[in-house]
């Protein structure tokens, strides 16, 4: 209860601060007729770090110090425009479509990755030349660049990437698209391979609790993404990939712009991979064999002048994997001992609508509409054992946006519903299921950029399994000083965890499988619920003319509930509800600085203390580094008038020891060592541009080439009890080669 009271006597706060003076406006496309305005431009004082982006009507408002007067406005396919401000003013700016996709420029002078300084949460938005620093062939991908997340191989087949965040795997995270959740459910384990890196215009991280519009699930944090616009992305754009192992791909983008309110885009993905490696001489595939098709068709609607902006989204995906031995054929060796395989294959097929309105005459209010239907069928068979699961999810939210005296104080609020309906087969048991919840929310922020912000929200859910329950948010900002942030945060989640579906990588082992039934609602088991406490702070600085800066953050996840997964006897895997404590406590430390023109270095350590009470006593995470250290050097040459430019990146991920599950009662030729080796893995890209149009980079992944030495334990007995191949602490693949192309028109 006293967390409820922090939350709204907080809330108080902003009326002991002070009014502050601002550059209003709105920036506009000033080839269009009606001039309508342009969300999400980039409006900056030159030489700090003071910017804002439009919202979705075109409007901003940034702070006025005198001590600027350079004003910057940029936006993807835009000409940029630079002013000179000399007093707080309302302005209307006017920005020209370019014809020889000046955006690359824009690009330029944005920062790769951008921290929010004014932002009551701690958030990190990547954007697209971040993404193209790496092959960044899907979002699992779309990390190795970045410090916030971390990534590991989930098994040591399939090859998927598993995500994490202070310290915690990717369901605890709330993973969204364009604010609707989407990975989720029965797509946690492979989902995040199914957005192409191409078709991401930025990710928003946000670390901790995240905002009560989005729902009550997320625990240490949301990762959003936003997709390329069919209105600002180019006409046409071709990206062609392929390395050494086989794996091919090809990504295409059609774009029209209809007319002056409507544009549509046609994304079409497909990757495959035929190729068979066995570099470790084990006889099971190094990366599975892969054949996936994706389609996507994108509608933008805008209309300014009435206040109406709509997305629509359809897709089809079709992703078929095969792993297991490299004799393994599924026509003959299917469900007998001649050889072990598996085949996962997955239909999916998702449409959402995003439907937005602002008042004309009020600007500062408005409603939004979202809503979403996915179906998700996998059929997949792991040895003998095999997992099938449909997964039907409707989501829908309703929200309003408005005022409370001036726009200093702001608030949303509204209703969601959401719908999932399970078909499990687990071999021959059924776990089906459907879940149901309604929940309304409330969320106030006061805004003032110069000393104090804060968003404070509560929602209460109505859950046919979970129950009705509440789930408070609060993230407070100051500014003691000139390009210092100071942050705070804390908030709930709940969850139903999906152990199945989450862990999928238990079913390639010969682990019996124990669920510890206490009468829950899901699977016997009660639902996760947790609360993240966490600080952070930001100072940007200026040392030899350069810019840069040091952030520094410290979370706390602490679970009152929790669905423990214990690998800790080799023969089995037990689900059974917490006894005791888990907690996750995440401390990182980031240096960011230009060290000569052109020449970016990037540097963070984290460390990491997950531990969790077994049934066996009090153990820290397994497979999970405490301490990490990460590094990337990326240089640009000057960019020639033809928009030609050298790119360089490198990057660094320093792993210390990892505690690896208990093998001890395994016979001694499957027994592992208590801690795993510390190694370092290496990545490197080169980058040539020819134009604005046609550029090709060429990289190395692993470049120190290592690898883990029995990625598939008793491997020369497949179907024999001491089988596994869970236990992943290094990277399978060795020195990997690749190169591409990306045509713009």
């Amino acid at each position: 209860m006293n967390k409820y009271i922090v939350v709204w006597v907080a809330t108080l706060l902003p009326w002991l601060a002070f009014s502050q003076e601002k550059v209003e406006g709105m920036v506009v496309d000033s080839g269009a007729s009606n001039e309508p305005g342009l969300p999400g431009a980039n409006v900056y004082w030159m030489d700090s770090q003071i910017g804002v982006v439009t919202d979705i009507d075109g409007k901003f408002s940034i702070p006025y110090k005198k001590e600027y007067n350079k004003l910057i406005v940029s936006y993807v396919g835009y000409e940029s425009d630079t002013l000179t401000v000399n007093a707080p003013k309302t302005l209307r700016l006017r920005l020209k479509a370019s014809n020889t996709l000046d955006e690359v420029v824009v690009q330029q002078q944005r920062d790769d990755i951008q921290k929010a300084y004014f932002s009551p949460q701690n958030v990190v938005t990547v954007n697209s030349a971040e993404l193209l620093k790496a092959a960044c062939c899907n979002l699992a991908e779309s990390f190795e660049t970045n410090p916030a997340i971390d990534v590991n191989l989930s098994d040591g087949l399939t090859g998927t990437k598993q995500i994490q965040m202070l310290g915690l795997t990717s369901p605890y995270l709330l993973i969204t698209q364009e604010n609707i959740p989407m990975v989720r459910g029965a797509s946690q384990a492979y989902g995040l391979t199914f957005t192409p890196g191409t078709w991401i215009e930025s990710i928003q991280i946000t670390k901790g609790a995240g905002s009560v519009v989005n729902g009550y699930e997320s625990i240490s944090g949301q990762i959003n993404t936003e997709l390329v616009k069919p209105l600002t992305d180019n006409a046409l754009f071709v990206n062609g990939y392929g390395n050494e192992n086989g794996r091919y791909e090809l990504n295409t983008h059609f774009n029209k712009k209809l007319n002056e309110k409507w544009s549509t885009g046609l994304y079409i993905h497909g990757n495959k991979r035929t190729q068979k490696e066995d570099d470790n001489g084990d006889g099971f595939l190094d990366a599975p064999l892969a054949d996936q098709i994706n389609v996507m068709n994108r509608w933008q609607y805008q209309d300014p002048e009435k206040g109406w902006v709509s997305f629509f989204n359809v897709r089809f995906l079709n992703d078929g994997k095969q792993v297991g031995q490299v004799d393994f054929n599924p026509g003959t060796n299917k469900f007998t001992t001649h050889a072990w395989g598996s085949e996962i294959n997955t239909r999916r097929f998702d449409t959402s609508l995003k439907l937005g309105y602002v008042f004309p005459e009020l600007p500062f209010q408005s409603f939004g509409f979202q809503t979403a239907y996915s179906l998700h069928k996998q059929d997949s068979y792991f040895g003998f054992r095999t997992y099938d699961i449909n997964h039907e999810s409707i989501y829908t939210n309703l929200l309003f946006n408005s005022i409370i005296g001036d726009t200093r104080n702001k608030f949303k609020t509204g209703l969601s519903f959401a719908y999932d309906g399970y078909d499990e087969l687990v071999n021959t048991a059924d776990y089906s299921r459907e879940d149901r919840s309604v929940g309304a929310f409330m969320e106030y922020s006061y805004e003032n950029l110069e000393k104090v912000s804060l968003t404070a929200g509560l929602r209460v859910d109505n859950h046919n399994r979970l129950g009705t329950f509440v789930t408070p948010r609060f993230h407070i900002r100051y500014t003691p000083w000139g390009q210092g942030s100071l942050r705070g945060s804390f908030g709930r989640g709940k969850r139903a965890a999906n152990i199945f579906a989450e862990n999928q990588q238990l079913f390639a082992s010969s682990r019996q499988i124990n669920i510890l039934n206490e009468g829950g609602e899901v699977y016997g088991l009660e639902p996760e619920d947790a609360w993240n406490y966490g600080v952070s702070f930001l100072q940007g600085f200026n040392f030899l003319n350069r810019k840069g800066d040091i952030a520094l953050d410290y979370y706390i996840t602490d679970f009152k509930n929790q669905v423990v997964v214990d690998w800790e006897n080799p023969q089995e895997v037990s689900f059974y509800n917490l006894d005791g404590d888990s907690k996750a406590k995440s401390f990182q430390v980031e240096v960011n600085y230009e060290l000569l023109t052109g020449l970016d270095f990037r540097t963070a350590y984290k460390y990491y203390d997950v531990s969790t009470d077994y049934k066996s006593g009090r153990l820290q995470k397994p497979l999970q580094a405490q301490h990490r250290l990460f590094a990337n050097l990326g240089y640009k040459t000057k960019m020639k008038e033809n928009g030609s430019q050298w790119k360089f990146d490198y990057t660094l991920h320093s792993m210390g020891e990892k505690r690896l599950p208990n093998t001890a009662s395994n016979p001694v030729a499957y027994q592992l060592a208590a801690y795993s080796s510390p190694y370092n893995h290496m990545n490197a890209q080169i980058t040539k541009v020819f134009s604005n149009a046609f550029e090709v980079y060429v990289g190395a992944e692993n470049l120190s080439n290592v690898q883990q030495d029995n990625p598939v334990l008793g491997a020369d007995d497949p179907f024999g009890p001491n089988f596994d191949t869970t236990i992943i602490y290094a990277p399978i693949m060795g020195r990997m080669f690749y190169g591409g192309f990306r045509v713009k028109i």
